[in-house]
C-alpha cells in the first residue's frame, strides 16, 4: 500500500487494485449469505472504497483542510504521499510514517481483524451445517465476532489514514452494525430459545469480560 512522495495521488488504478484486494480477503473469510450479511458486506465495502479513493485517488480531506494545514505546518507538502498520513503529522511524530507506532497499531488491528472474522466464520459455518448454536471459537467469548472484527480493520485503518469521509461513515457503520445484531439476535432467540438465552446471559455482546477466561460452552441444539 506504500507509495513514493513523487506520484502522490490521481493513482486510481492503484485505489481500485487495493480497494478490491481488501474487499476480495473481507468477502472470502465472511462469506454473505442472507440480505442482512450482505448489507453489512456492503456497509464495510463501502468504507473501504472511500478509505482508498483518498489514499491514492483524489486526497479530498486535505484539499478541505489545505488552508489550515498550511498555516499550522507552512514547512510540509502535503500533497505528498507521506503527508498524507495526517496523524503522524498531526502527533508531530518523526520519520517514515509507514514505520511509526500508529501504523504499527493500524497493521495490528487490521491483522486481528481479518484473522478474527476467518475464525468466526469457521465456527458459525459448522454450527449452521449441523444447526446448533454457534458457541466455541470466537463466540464464546463475544455474540458477535464479525461484527466486531470489521470495527477492528475499519478502526486500523482510521490510526493510518484517517479522512473526513471515513471518520463520518465510521460511527454511523457501528451503529447499523449495533441494529444488525439486535435483529439479528431476536432471529436466533426465535430459533434456539432457552438454549440461546442462558447463552446470551453469559457472553457478552460486543466486548469481552477481561481477565476472565471462561471454558467451551455445550454444544446445543435448538428446541423446536
Amino acid at each position: 500500500m506504500n507509495q513514493s512522495e513523487g506520484s502522490a495521488y490521481g493513482l486510481w488504478s492503484l485505489a481500485v487494485i487495493n480497494a478490491l484486494i481488501f474487499i476480495f480477503f473481507a468477502f472470502s473469510f465472511f462469506k454473505p449469505h442472507s440480505k442482512r450479511d450482505w448489507r453489512t458486506f456492503s456497509t464495510f465495502s463501502a468504507f473501504i472504497v472511500a478509505l482508498f479513493a483518498e489514499m491514492y485517488g483524489f486526497p479530498l480531506t486535505i484539499y478541505l483542510l489545505s488552508g489550515w494545514l498550511s498555516k499550522q505546518f507552512p514547512q510540509i507538502n502535503f500533497f505528498t504521499h507521506d503527508s498524507g498520513h495526517l496523524l503522524h503529522t498531526l502527533l508531530g511524530l518523526k520519520g517514515d510514517p509507514h514505520f511509526d507506532i500508529l501504523h504499527i497499531l493500524s497493521t495490528v488491528f487490521i491483522v486481528t481483524g481479518f484473522w478474527l472474522l476467518s475464525a468466526s466464520w469457521q465456527v458459525l459455518y459448522k454450527a449452521q451445517k449441523i444447526g446448533t448454536l454457534a458457541m466455541s471459537g470466537p463466540y464464546q467469548h463475544v455474540r458477535h465476532p464479525q461484527y466486531v472484527a470489521f470495527v477492528l480493520v475499519m478502526i486500523g485503518f482510521l490510526f493510518q489514514w484517517p479522512t473526513l469521509v471515513t471518520l463520518i461513515m465510521f460511527p454511523i457503520l457501528v451503529w447499523t452494525y449495533v441494529r444488525l445484531s439486535i435483529r439479528e439476535e431476536k432471529g436466533v432467540e426465535l430459533e434456539f430459545g432457552d438454549a440461546y438465552r442462558k447463552y446470551a446471559q453469559v457472553t457478552p455482546r460486543f466486548f469481552p469480560h477481561l481477565g476472565e477466561y471462561k471454558g467451551s460452552h455445550k454444544t446445543l441444539k435448538p428446541k423446536y
